[in-house]
């Protein structure tokens, strides 16, 4: 019993290790990390512009907007 108790500890050792050498590569990780260029903001926010734009498009639709204002009335309308 003593031999698997051990095996046991030597295990949550190298996953101890492991996690350790993982959080340590991480922070070199983002030492060396200068930021985003020029570029990473541009195609980034391009792709925010367009998110929004296609939100803005669900939520004005007439089904969307039925249900928004549907569900505002229910909540206004409900007793307290």
């Amino acid at each position: 019993m003593a031999r698997r108790e051990r095996r046991i500890e030597e295990v949550d050792m190298g996953v101890k290790a492991a996690r350790a050498g993982w959080w340590r590569a991480r922070r070199e990780a983002a030492r060396r990390d200068e930021g985003m260029t020029t570029s990473e903001y541009a195609v980034g926010t391009i792709a925010a512009a367009g998110f929004a734009a296609v939100l803005y498009k669900i939520v004005t639709s007439d089904a969307v907007s039925g249900a928004l204002e549907s569900m505002i009335g229910k909540a206004l309308d409900a007793p307290f």
